[in-house]
């Protein structure tokens, strides 16, 4: 299987995060992205290579272009106002009310921010530009014929929404390339997000639309980030009914129960008949991630890919979250070689 990666993830490198009323280094650093591709390359899952340069117009199919432009200013806005710090934000507005974003760099932030954890620094931007190329490249290496191929993004993007960025997510790398499938001339594509946390951002690209069918099994979102979605009477809306499924778990799920809610979104991926599959590959419902609450072992991840391989779907794996560094490559390896067969 390819795996495409790009060093210039390490541009992005946060000294903050917000966690628990204290500034602490982020879980989200980039040894992640170091620790999968060196597994990647122990295991000899396959080559190796960096991505295309696709330009802005895919993340504007995708992304509002004021929030783009945004992103792309928000640390050099941020240092020009004079302010030492990462760029946190630190007032939200009530959203309905807004109507255009003010100038000011610290209201900026509170428009587009979906939480407070999430600093922006130098190289953020950059940083996320490369991983949704890494993602775009991926998906076209599929598009022409390969069977799969893994997208080693970082920063990682499901919780990135048409105009919010936020856990960790800036540009919504699986959408990015479930639109590149559609604008290329796929009819339906699935989206299987198998991260601990909700892909909010995702669902909330889809959520109307017939087109693009998403999944995800996730922490209770009364317990767990982001919270506020990701509940089962959470189906779609409009043309888009019934083409959005949550599986919200408890605390200790293992794999007994998490993989009947795969079993079950396997089930209806099948049914959907899509002509692609996009996967966002997170890896934190191991049972010692640092952030999460599920139970699942390195061995259940290999089941996992087996189970997704079962669907005989072209496919890519987009990488999300998982934050235990000791098992992150494994784990993550585990998946694709699970889909290999290996």
């Amino acid at each position: 299987m390819l795996t495409v990666y790009s060093p210039q993830h390490r541009l992005r490198d946060a000294r903050t995060e917000l966690s628990d009323g204290r500034l602490i280094p982020p879980f989200e650093r980039p040894e992640r992205a170091e620790r999968v591709l060196a597994r990647v390359r122990e295991s000899g899952l396959g080559p190796v290579e960096p991505p295309r340069a696709f330009g802005l117009n895919p993340l504007r199919r995708i992304h509002d272009p004021a929030f783009l432009d945004f992103l792309e200013h928000a640390w050099s806005e941020w240092t020009a106002a004079g302010f030492p710090g990462e760029a946190i934000p630190s007032i939200w507005p009530a959203r309905e009310t807004v109507t255009r974003p003010p100038r000011n760099i610290t209201a900026k932030l509170g428009t587009y921010a979906l939480a407070a954890e999430t600093s922006i620094t130098a190289g953020t931007w950059e940083a996320a530009r490369a991983a949704a190329d890494v993602a775009l490249t991926a998906g076209a290496a599929v598009a022409e014929g390969a069977p799969a191929a893994f997208a080693l993004c970082r920063p990682p993007g499901h919780h990135a929404a048409r105009d919010l960025y936020g856990g960790y997510c800036f540009l919504n790398n699986a959408a990015l390339t479930a639109q590149a499938f559609l604008d290329g001339g796929a009819g339906r594509v699935a989206v299987l997000d198998v991260d601990f946390h909700h892909g909010n951002g995702t669902q909330s690209i889809f959520y109307g639309r017939a087109d693009v069918l998403f999944l995800s099994l996730h922490g209770d979102p009364d317990l767990a980030f982001p919270f506020f979605w990701g509940r089962r009477e959470e189906t779609g809306a409009g043309p888009g009914e019934g083409a959005t499924g949550n599986y919200p778990l408890p605390p200790g799920t293992a794999y007994d129960r998490w993989g009947e809610a795969l079993e079950d979104a396997c089930r209806r991926i099948a049914a959907f008949a899509p002509d692609a599959l996009v996967v966002s590959l997170g890896v934190d419902a191991y049972k010692d991630d640092p952030i999460s609450f599920f139970a699942l072992e390195t061995e259940d991840y290999l089941r996992c890919g087996t189970r997704i391989a079962g669907l005989g779907l072209p496919s890519v794996f987009v990488m999300e979250g998982g934050y235990d560094l000791e098992t992150l490559g494994a784990n993550t390896v585990a998946v694709l070689m699970g889909f290999e067969g290996a």
